[in-house]
C-alpha cells in the first residue's frame, strides 16, 4: 500500500510513571515491553509491516530526536518530525498529516502512539486494514478499544449500535473520562469503546476539516510543511510554530466532526494496554516474590527487594540500592538514583500531581 503512511506520535513524559518516566527520558523510550525493545521500538516493529520505512514518520521533540534517530535507525532522518516544543496532539499529528500531504499527495495517514503495548499483533494488523477501507472512503476513523473492565482512566467513544467486530459504525460522541458508576453503565451498554487516540484518514480530508474548524491550527502548519524539506524549514518552523494554539486533535476536529455524522470506528480486541500507572506496570511485567510483593525489574539487573508481612505491595527498583518494606501494604515504592516515590496504590493516578508541585516548588530538574 505506497499510499498508506504511519505515523507516531511520540511525545509526552509519561507523569504517571514518574521518577521512572521522566520529561528528559519519557516512557516509550523504556523496555516496558516485557523484552529488552522500548515501547517505541515495539510501536515501529508492529507498524513496519504494515508499510515501509519510507512511509514511516515519528513525530517527537528537541529532547528525544537523538533518542528517537537512535532506538530506531532503519528509519530515515527525514522522516523524524521535531517540534521545537509541545503543543498537544493537534498540532503533531497535523504537523504529519501536512508534512504527508506536501510529499506524496492524496495519501492515507494512520496514527498510533508511541508508548502503548499491543499483545496480539496480528489481530492489530486485522483490524488497520479494516479501518482503512473506511478511511480511503473519506471517514475520518477510529480504532476503539473494547472495554475490558468499567476503566475510570481513559475516555470513551459513543457509537450508534452496540459494537460488532470488525464492522465500521458511527462514533456519535466523545466521552470525557468518567464515574466508576457511569464507565460501569457505558461498558454495560456495549455501546462504548475505549478511545485510545487511534487515528485514521485521508490526509486532504483530515486537514480540509481541520482548516474549517481551526484555521489558527491550520494555516500556520500548512506554511510550515510548504516549507518543510527545504533551507527555510528551520526558519518558518521557529517562527510559527509558537503561534499554534495547544489543542487537542479530539477537541479541535474529531468532536465536532462526530456531531456531524464524518467519523466512524473499527473495535479492537488486541490486547492493547497504555501502562499509564505503575498499577498497569506491575500487573503486566511484575514477578511475584516471597512476602506479599510484585517487582516489576525494567532495568534486567534487579538489585535485592526484601518484603516480610506484606500484602500487596509493587517495588520498581531503578538504582542499586536495597528496597525493603516490613509490614506494610498496597504501597508502591520505586527506587531511582535522584528520586523515591512512596504511594498507595488506590492514588497511583494521582502521581501527575507530584510533578505539578515539583515544578511549582522549583524541582523541575528531578521531574
Amino acid at each position: 500500500m505506497s499510499d498508506l503512511h504511519m505515523v507516531v506520535p511520540a511525545g509526552g513524559s509519561g507523569t504517571r510513571l514518574w521518577p521512572l518516566s521522566r520529561a528528559a527520558n519519557p516512557k516509550f523510550l523504556h523496555a516496558l515491553t516485557g523484552t529488552d525493545r522500548s515501547l517505541l521500538q515495539a510501536t515501529f516493529d508492529r507498524l513496519a509491516p504494515l508499510c515501509t520505512a519510507r512511509n514511516l514518520l515519528v513525530v517527537t521533540g528537541v529532547a528525544h530526536a537523538t533518542s528517537v534517530a537512535r532506538q530506531l535507525p532503519e528509519l530515515p532522518e527525514r522522516n523524524i518530525l521535531v517540534e521545537p516544543f509541545a503543543r498537544d496532539s493537534c498540532a503533531a499529528i497535523a504537523l504529519a498529516a501536512a508534512v504527508i500531504e506536501q510529499r506524496s499527495p492524496g495519501g492515507v495517514m494512520a496514527s498510533f502512539a508511541a508508548d502503548h503495548l499491543i499483545a496480539d499483533t496480528a489481530a492489530f494488523s486485522d483490524v488497520v486494514h479494516d479501518a482503512l477501507a473506511g478511511a480511503r472512503d473519506g471517514r475520518l476513523m477510529t480504532i476503539g478499544i473494547t472495554p475490558t473492565r468499567p476503566e475510570t482512566g481513559y475516555g470513551y467513544l459513543q457509537l450508534s449500535a452496540p459494537a460488532v467486530a470488525g464492522q465500521r459504525q458511527r462514533v456519535l460522541e466523545f466521552k470525557e473520562k468518567p464515574t466508576h458508576a457511569v464507565a460501569t453503565e457505558y461498558v454495560s451498554s456495549g455501546e462504548y469503546l475505549w478511545n485510545a487516540s487511534m487515528f485514521l484518514w485521508r490526509t486532504e480530508v483530515f486537514l480540509a476539516e481541520l482548516a474549517a474548524r481551526r484555521p489558527d491550527v491550520h494555516d500556520p502548519v500548512r506554511e510550515i510543511a510548504r516549507a518543510w524539506d527545504t533551507d527555510a524549514q528551520e526558519a518558518v518552523l521557529g517562527e510559527l510554530w509558537p503561534t499554534i494554539p495547544k489543542v487537542a486533535v479530539e477537541y479541535a476536529v474529531m468532536e465536532p466532526a462526530a456531531a456531524e455524522g464524518k467519523v466512524a470506528t473499527v473495535p479492537g480486541d488486541f490486547g492493547w494496554n497504555d501502562i499509564g500507572d505503575f498499577e498497569t506496570l506491575g500487573e503486566l511485567l511484575g514477578e511475584d516474590i516471597d512476602g506479599g510483593a510484585r517487582v516489576v525489574d525494567v532495568q534486567g539487573d534487579r538489585p535485592p527487594v526484601v518484603v516480610i508481612d506484606g500484602d500487596g505491595v509493587i517495588a520498581v527498583p531503578c538504582s542499586s540500592r536495597v528496597i525493603a518494606t516490613l509490614g506494610v501494604r498496597d504501597l508502591i515504592v520505586v527506587d531511582t538514583a535522584d528520586a523515591v516515590l512512596v504511594c498507595r496504590r488506590d492514588r497511583a493516578q494521582d502521581i501527575k500531581k507530584l510533578t505539578e508541585l515539583l515544578r511549582e516548588k522549583g524541582h523541575a530538574a528531578h521531574v
